[in-house]
């Protein structure tokens, strides 16, 4: 007697469909893995998307709680930017041709920041920061888009909080925590293993969002230092500091394979627990931008005489910049609703 059938028989899949991008998929194993994200531009406005998570990247040296990852999570760029770079060894080239105008745009946002966003904060910090603190703002809501809707367990408001008061304390170090700037000079064996640590360090606050690679380097009293050190005069006196460079270096790359593997297997089984750590630890780099070293500094001068224009010109930057970031957002998000619409058609 034939059996009757009480479930629709699964649906061949359209021919050279895959997996959704980001679902997981049946491995050899037995056991699911994430698929394999499409690292391919598909025309020069991605290219331009790519140079613009860059350059945030590269600024997030310089700028107290700028995150380039959070750019890469509004432009959908973060989970494909782990892949590429946990598997730059093993899938080369793919990888390295998605990664190259996210290189160009780092090396330009660097330079700019070097040359001219510090220039700008050392004349007036409040001013800059508050345009920054304002953008990041106003992308905080494509970040808690990732958890909008997630049930809050204990666990994961845990780490909500956990994300929350990591940014601040490395904030509380920078300013309360070191005894002065580092020295460049009189190094021994166990300054450069440090060295090569903070570029391992570096490198993890660049993928992670909310942690900030000048906030660290100033909890460990190094940030002016290395700043002060990118000089051809101090290059001429002292040559032995291309070492250091050169541990920072391996250090740097070592934490953006190594981590970055590291993320993309906790995404692959723990997506939504790991976005509510990030979404704790972006909203606790915005806090901290108008808590660090410079800023401070900022507030002991006002205590003596506030600087009026520099307050009112901050406060209005912030404002331009939580508006014309979430616009972007809102942009964003009706951008992927059409794309997802078009997708299931």
């Amino acid at each position: 007697m034939d059996h009757i059938r009480l479930t629709d028989p699964p649906q061949e899949p359209e021919q050279g469909a895959g997996p959704p991008e980001g679902e997981k998929q049946e491995g050899e194993s037995g056991q699911l893995q994430a698929s394999e994200p499409d690292l391919t531009y598909k025309n020069g406005a991605e290219v331009a998307r790519g140079g613009v998570l860059g350059f945030f990247i590269g600024l997030a040296v310089i700028v107290p709680g700028v995150s380039g990852s959070t750019v890469a999570i509004i432009f959908k760029l973060y989970e494909k930017l782990l892949y590429a770079l946990g598997n730059i060894v093993k899938k080369f080239k793919k990888c390295v041709r998605f990664l190259l105008p996210i290189a160009a745009g780092l090396l330009i946002g660097f330079v700019l920041g070097f040359l001219a966003i510090q220039k700008l904060i050392d004349i007036s910090p409040f001013t800059v920061i508050g345009l920054f603190a304002g953008l990041m703002l106003g992308a905080f809501p494509a970040v808690y888009d990732e958890i909008k809707g997630e049930k809050k367990t204990p666990p994961r408001l845990l780490l909500f909080l956990l994300g929350l008061l990591v940014p601040v304390a490395i904030a509380l170090i920078s300013v309360y925590g070191t005894e002065g700037a580092g020295s460049l000079k009189h190094l021994n064996a166990g300054h450069y293993i440090l060295f090569l640590l903070l570029g391992y360090l570096v490198a993890v606050t660049q993928i992670v969002p909310g942690l900030s690679a000048t906030a660290l380097l100033m909890a460990f009293g190094y940030f002016t230092p290395i700043m002060q050190s990118v000089h051809l005069s101090y290059w001429q006196e002292d040559p032995a500091v291309f070492a250091v460079y050169a541990c920072l270096a391996v250090g740097f790359l070592l934490g953006l394979v190594t981590f970055s593997k590291l993320l993309t297997t906790i995404f692959a089984k723990w997506r939504k627990g790991a976005f509510f750590l990030i979404v704790g630890l972006s909203l606790g780099s915005i806090v901290t931008m108008f808590f660090n070293p410079d800023v401070c500094a900022v507030y002991e001068s006002w205590g003596t005489q506030l600087n009026v224009l520099d307050l009112v010109l901050g406060l209005v930057l912030f404002v331009v910049g939580v508006v014309i970031a979430y616009l972007f957002v809102k942009y964003e998000r009706k951008k992927s609703n059409m794309s997802d619409i078009i997708h299931r058609k």
